[in-house]
C-alpha cells in the first residue's frame, strides 16, 4: 500500500514538472526564435524487498522518472517586419552572440543599435560579425544585410554575420535571455541564407500546448485521487486491525 502511494507521488512530481514545461512553452509563444520543449519521462524500475515464495516479478517497483528535456529545433514561421535590423536564418544555423561568459547562440534575430551604435540583441549583448562586434558610425545609414549575411551601409561592406552550426545541436544548453551554450565547437556553414526585415517566430503550437496542459492536469487529478483512496484504505485497515481482540 505504501509502495502504491510512493509510485503515485513519483508520477505527480513528474507531471508537475511537465506542467511547468508546457506553461513555459505557452509563456514563450511570442518569443522570437524560441524552440518548444518537451519533458522526457520513462519507467524507473526499483528493486523491492524480497520474500521467499514470491515470484521475481513481484520484487520490483515501477516508478515514473523525468530524465530531461528534448527541444524541437524545427524552424518557426517567418514574419515580415520590414525592420532593417530584423534578421532570420533560413534553415540551420545560429547567430553568434558575445557575452561576458563567452560566445552564445540564438535564433532570435530581433537586433537593434545601442547608444554607441553597436549591433546588439534585445538583451543588449553584441552580435558577432567577422569574429568581432560591429559598431556603426553616426554617418552610416542604409544598413543592408544580404542573403549570405554580408552587412553593408552607405560606406560599403562591414562584414558578414557569424552564423554557427553544430554536429549535434541537441547538446545545446539554455543559458538565459533566449541564448544557448554548446559543449562542442561551433562550425561555419558552407552556405548561409538569411532574410532581412524578417523575424523567425516561436515554433510553439498554442493549441497543442493547451491540449497537453489539460491532459497533464487531468492525469495529475487522477493520481491525486488514487493516492487519497489508498491513504483512506490504509487508515481504514489500521483502524480495523486495532479492533481485533
Amino acid at each position: 500500500m505504501n509502495n502504491a502511494i510512493r509510485i503515485g507521488l513519483s508520477q505527480q512530481v513528474a507531471l508537475k514538472r511537465q506542467l511547468n514545461t508546457v506553461a513555459n512553452n505557452l509563456a514563450n509563444m511570442n518569443t522570437a526564435g524560441f524552440k518548444v520543449e518537451n519533458l522526457i519521462m520513462q519507467e524507473y524500475i526499483m528493486p523491492g524487498a524480497s520474500m521467499p515464495g514470491h515470484s521475481a516479478g513481484s520484487n520490483y517497483l515501477s516508478y515514473v522518472a523525468d530524465t530531461g528535456l528534448k527541444r524541437d529545433f524545427t524552424t518557426g514561421p517567418m514574419q515580415t517586419t520590414d525592420n532593417p535590423l530584423d534578421v532570420a536564418i533560413n534553415g540551420e544555423g545560429w547567430f553568434t552572440i558575445e557575452t561576458p561568459n563567452g560566445d552564445r547562440y540564438t535564433r532570435d534575430g530581433h537586433f537593434s543599435l545601442d547608444a554607441d551604435g553597436q549591433l546588439v540583441t534585445i538583451s543588449g549583448f553584441p552580435v558577432m560579425v567577422n569574429g568581432e562586434t560591429i559598431r556603426f558610425e553616426p554617418g552610416e545609414i542604409d544598413i543592408s544585410i544580404a542573403k549570405d549575411g554580408m552587412v553593408s551601409t552607405n560606406q560599403g561592406e562591414r562584414g558578414r554575420l557569424d552564423i554557427s552550426v553544430f554536429n549535434n545541436q541537441h547538446l545545446l544548453q539554455k543559458d538565459g535571455a533566449n541564448l544557448f551554450s554548446s559543449p562542442e565547437r561551433a562550425q561555419r556553414p558552407d552556405n548561409v541564407m538569411v532574410a532581412q526585415g524578417v523575424i523567425e517566430k516561436s515554433n510553439v503550437n498554442p493549441v497543442l500546448q493547451i491540449t497537453k496542459m489539460i491532459e497533464v492536469q487531468r492525469a495529475y487529478e487522477r493520481s491525486a485521487n488514487m493516492i487519497e483512496k489508498m491513504s483512506e484504505l490504509k487508515t481504514s485497515s489500521i483502524n480495523k486491525l486495532a479492533q481485533v481482540n
